[in-house]
């Protein structure tokens, strides 16, 4: 899909050089990517303490 932005060129070359990425299409699929990325894992970690699974690890580990 094409779009047009108005991106801060400073940003995207930081970016870039960062992630040594050389074209500015992939280093803002990689960027959308992580942000996808650790927005599931914060979504996750708020399940913290409150699934209560019935595991017996001495069991799984065949002890």
């Amino acid at each position: 899909m094409r779009t047009t932005l108005d991106l801060p060129e400073d940003l995207i070359n930081d970016a870039m050089k960062a992630t040594h990425i050389k074209t500015k299409t992939k280093v803002i699929i990689t960027a959308l990517e992580d942000l996808i990325r650790k927005s599931k894992i914060a979504e996750l970690k708020e399940f913290k303490g409150k699934v209560d699974l019935d595991i017996d690890i001495d069991t799984i580990r065949g002890r």
